[in-house]
């Protein structure tokens, strides 16, 4: 099989290696791609907004699947362009993928499909914003609809702060907060078949404790030592079968993969938001202990065959991943300092540990940072503290002038089974 993965993050760096390990890719390309990703992959220079031209480049290669890694290129269409000319794609139309491009819509899907979540009003001006806020008072959830890239939701005790977060949007949904600790679930489905992975979290904020401002994500761990072991059944049951049944009843049915950001709170499960693509960092730590080769399942996805697979198969170990990010991150990040280390921890960690490049690119002989968020250094291990040990270690290793990494990811599930702190965050 030859794969082409579409995207540059450490999402397509932990899809691109998990690929590469498959026996049955003989031939592995990505577009554009980064410099860690060039280790596995051949790299290809694309516009991946640009759904003809993502669609010609593979035609070019002759790829049996297309795999599209990022948000923006799905909610732009990329995947039914390459679907027109009849290869196989891993990922929602762009109809389908408005359950992540748009906040109402997804609202609108859970609604009629009975799903539970935050009660929520959708406003476009001022006056209906202040309504809001004043109908659920605080803390106050206020999400942009469109894709703001993980930084779109805002969840503040300070009503003047909502209230201007509503005015950059052009519009907003604002929803009663949700207690409880937070869950990232994904399920692979063909538009009819749901086939769901093992659960995650991650953490948002910036700084150790959850301090700080909200993040696309700075670390993650799996399994959840404190999670209900039926919780996933759960889910499939009340939450991820009946959105695939609801828009497959709309005539927009989405095939590919669809990710489920829950609050386990204190009155049940509760969505609080979708997203239409593998989440970053949680794809990092449950790709590490999927045993079943991958390339197979997004196929039988893209084919509309998943009915026809056999169940996954895990690794009872568990995984952490480590999100080493620019200086400045979540702000303007510095760019193009130079990255060390990471032969040593090839050389001294691996296989337990490894590093999967998100903003990086070659610069001469040397890696240097190009993005907010530059690697993510994942180890698997016995269990969750074993990982986190090797996790660290490996990121000692690693040299980035000003860089910045939480040191508490997994600390509490790790030592004593607890979740995390409760809280609602932005979308991976």
């Amino acid at each position: 099989m030859k794969v082409l993965v579409i995207g540059t993050g450490a999402r397509e760096h932990a899809l691109c290696r998990s690929l590469s390990l498959d026996p049955d890719v003989t031939a592995l390309h990505c577009a554009p791609g980064n410099a860690g990703i060039a280790e596995v992959a051949e790299l290809h220079q694309v516009d991946a907004l640009d759904g003809k031209a993502v669609a010609a480049l593979a035609g070019r290669l002759e790829a049996d699947l297309v795999v599209v890694g990022p948000e923006a290129p799905l909610v732009a269409g990329v995947a039914d362009a390459v679907r027109e000319v009849g290869i196989p794609v891993f990922g929602p139309s762009g109809e389908a993928a408005q359950l992540e491009g748009s906040k109402a819509f997804a609202k609108d899907v859970m609604a009629e499909a009975g799903v539970p979540t935050a009660r929520s009003y959708v406003c476009t001006t001022a006056e209906e914003a202040a309504e809001a806020l004043d109908a659920f008072g605080a803390p106050y959830v206020v999400k942009d609809d469109g894709l703001a890239a993980g930084k779109g939701v805002v969840v503040t005790d300070d009503l003047e702060a909502a209230k201007a977060h509503a005015a950059g949007c052009e519009r907003v949904v604002i929803e009663e907060f949700l207690d409880g600790p937070e869950v990232s679930l994904f399920a692979i489905t063909d538009g009819r078949t749901v086939v769901p992975l093992q659960p995650a979290q991650d953490f948002k904020r910036a700084l150790d404790g959850d301090e700080g401002p909200n993040t696309g994500g700075m670390g993650a761990y799996s399994p959840l030592p404190w999670a209900d072991p039926k919780l996933v059944e759960e889910v499939l049951e009340t939450v991820l079968q009946p959105t695939v049944d609801e828009l497959r009843r709309r005539g927009t049915p989405f095939s590919g993969l669809l990710y489920a950001g829950l609050a386990i709170t204190s009155r049940g499960v509760r969505v609080i938001e979708f997203n239409a693509r593998f989440g970053d960092p949680e794809t990092q730590v449950v790709l590490a202990r999927l045993k079943t080769p991958l390339a197979g399942v997004l196929l039988a996805a893209a084919k509309g065959t998943l009915d026809d697979l056999e169940p996954l198969r895990w690794s009872e170990d568990a995984a952490v991943t480590v999100v080493i990010a620019s200086h400045n991150y979540p702000g303007t990040p510095r760019t193009g300092d130079p990255i060390t280390g990471l032969d040593e921890v090839a050389a001294e960690d691996a296989p337990h540990a490894y590093v999967l490049h998100a903003g990086t690119k070659r610069d001469g002989d040397a890696i240097v940072s190009a993005g907010g968020r530059v690697l993510s250094v994942t180890a698997t291990g016995e269990d969750l503290a074993a990982a986190r040990e090797r996790a660290y270690r490996a990121v000692a290793r690693v040299r980035l002038d000003g860089s910045q990494h939480r040191t508490d990811i997994a600390a509490k599930a790790a030592g004593a089974n607890e979740a995390e702190p409760a809280g609602e965050s932005a979308e991976a």
